[in-house]
């Protein structure tokens, strides 16, 4: 009994000491498998913005003879130069400003209040009224967009900042991400601002929207993002050149020159630096406000 009490212990000390090994081990492994994938997405993300930029300052005639060429040794920007006299840079810049910017200050307030009513006040019909709202987002925006049309023509704003700005501020998604923040809010702190008399659009605005700013931030940021790219409606309702927004007009300079690679991509530039913008400068507002509303 003597001889295996020791062979016992001392088989027992390596087991204990290979445990953590192995375990340092595998976060090591999943930590570079981890890395390497985000380094994988991250080229894949980055390849076609860097082509695209570099195609933009390639002369036309090395871009006709080698199209998918990645350098050149005689970089120009006269394709910007085309781009900025052909078409009314500037109005587009200004009209997809103001029209992201409205659109999102209203679907913020609109979205908010929606979901602070099914959130935080008790009504009947309250489940079924969130249910019916959840299944609009399974009817396709191109499908209302013909009574859209009509309505927005009925009402003579074609042509005109609201026409681009009032069907677009309807937006299921906002409401959800507004509706899952504030189901996190505890219902004393709302009990006590109604104990103290404040009424309801007073405790939404003094006490809910204050501590709701990752969910404002993510909303706003999106649909910010989502306006500005928007393509197909305003192409509906704006022919007015100096009325279009920036996708509309870059695409009527393309439509001007054909289809020249270098403008092409110069167009792309410049309708993206706004964007990389927005996100270079609220990428942590934007990770801050999808993990606060509880969205994986």
């Amino acid at each position: 009994m003597t001889a295996t009490i020791p062979r016992t212990a001392a088989e027992s000390r390596p087991a204990t000491a290979e445990r953590p090994a192995r375990r340092f081990d595998a976060e090591r492994l999943f930590n570079r498998v981890a890395l390497g994938t985000l380094i994988a997405f991250a080229v894949l993300w980055l390849a076609p913005l860097v082509w695209a930029l570099a195609t933009s300052i390639r002369p036309a005639q090395e871009v006709v003879t080698h199209p998918t060429g990645w350098f050149t040794a005689h970089p120009t920007f006269a394709a910007y130069g085309e781009i900025f006299d052909a078409g009314k840079l500037p109005y587009w810049y200004a009209n997809s400003f103001i029209t992201s910017a409205l659109t999102t200050v209203l679907t913020v307030v609109v979205a908010s209040l929606a979901a602070f009513a099914l959130s935080q006040t008790r009504f009947r019909g309250r489940r079924t009224a969130f249910l019916i709202l959840l299944a609009g987002i399974m009817i396709p925006g191109q499908v209302l967009m013909i009574p859209q049309f009509l309505a927005m023509e009925s009402a003579g704003l074609l042509n005109t900042y609201w026409g681009v700005i009032l069907p677009q501020i309807p937006n299921v998604v906002a409401v959800f991400v507004f509706k899952q923040f504030f189901d996190g809010i505890p219902r004393e702190l709302i009990d006590a601002a109604r104990a103290d008399g404040a009424g309801w659009l007073r405790t939404y605005a003094q006490i809910v929207m204050p501590i709701s700013r990752p969910a404002v931030s993510a909303v706003t940021i999106f649909v910010f993002v989502g306006v500005w790219n928007n393509f197909l409606w305003p192409l509906l309702v704006v022919t007015d050149p100096e009325m279009m927004t920036l996708p509309v007009g870059l695409t009527s300079v393309q439509d001007v020159f054909g289809v020249p690679y270098a403008q092409l991509m110069a167009s792309a530039v410049l309708g993206a630096i706004p964007l990389l913008t927005v996100f270079s400068l609220f990428q942590r507002r934007i990770v801050e406000g999808i993990a606060g509303t509880g969205l994986k």
